[in-house]
Parts: structure tokens; C-alpha cells; sequence
């Protein structure tokens, strides 16, 4: 099974039970490390996430991928925070950081930089605002390659 199809097999495991348990789903990755495969679930919900929190899901999730078996390779399982500098992936992550320091990536220069950390001005689903500085750049979210939340030293 491709890396997309396991992670929407597993999202699709796993987001009744984030649901009854009002947990957010950050992310999923099915990433090859050395000779290791390791499936990562990330999750939040409001107030933070804890270590039995983290525990409960892992639990849950496992049972119900060794009942669907639906990964062939030997892996590691880990269920965690997805961090104070949590990825922005869907539009309610943007929205919810409107405000906030980011670090946003493109895929191909804009006004000649690839890299723009500051503040997340705006965000209507087809372009990101970046405040650098002083200096405003309007980002279409299909250059962006990646976007987090960043922190402040």
C-alpha cells in the first residue's frame, strides 16, 4: 500500500475516536528511517495534549491496526504533540494562527526569497500573508512547500 493510501486508512481508523474524544488530528507520516519504518500521529486539542492522552490514542490505534493489519512492513508506532512549532496544514490551522509568528517555505522564489518567518497577517484559502519586517509579501498557498508556527528567541 502507498504511503497516501496508509495514511488515510489510518485517519480514517482513527478520527472516530479523536472525535468522541475531542482530539484534533495535526497529522499523520509513514517515513523510512535508515532501515525503519516509523507511522507518526500527531494530535492536539484545546488546552494541550499529555502523555496519557498521547498513550490512549496509541493504544486505541494500535488495537485497531493490528485488527485491520493494513500496513505489510514491520514499523514503529508513535503518537505525540505536534510541538510548539505545530505544522499548518489545513486552513483551519491558518486561521487559528492569524496573528501569530510562522515560518512558511516556497516552492519557487518570491520577490526572490524561498523563506519568510514573521507574522501571519491573513489567510483566505488561496493566499497566505507574511509581515516581515516592515515588508508585506502575499504568498499563493500552491507555492507554499511548507508552513509552521515558529518561536520567537
Amino acid at each position: 500500500m502507498s504511503t497516501p493510501n496508509i495514511k488515510s486508512v489510518v485517519e480514517n481508523m482513527l478520527q472516530p475516536y479523536l472525535d468522541e474524544h475531542q482530539f484534533e488530528l495535526v497529522d499523520i507520516e509513514y517515513v523510512k528511517e535508515g532501515s525503519s519504518w516509523f507511522l507518526r500521529v500527531f494530535v492536539d486539542k484545546d488546552g494541550g495534549i499529555d502523555i496519557e492522552d498521547c498513550g490512549r490514542i496509541s493504544e486505541y490505534l494500535s488495537l485497531q491496526l493490528d485488527d485491520n493489519d493494513p500496513i505489510t512492513d514491520a514499523y514503529f508506532l508513535e503518537v505525540s504533540s505536534p510541538g510548539a512549532e505545530r505544522p499548518l496544514k489545513k486552513p483551519k490551522d491558518y486561521e487559528k494562527s492569524i496573528g501569530k509568528h510562522v515560518f512558511v517555505t516556497t516552492y519557487e522564489p518570491v520577490q526572490g526569497l524561498k523563506e519568510f518567518e514573521g507574522t501571519l497577517v491573513s489567510y483566505d484559502g488561496e493566499t497566505v500573508v507574511v509581515r516581515v519586517g516592515k515588508k508585506e509579501y502575499e504568498l499563493s498557498t500552491s507555492k507554499v512547500a511548507s508552513a509552521r508556527l515558529a518561536i520567537v528567541f
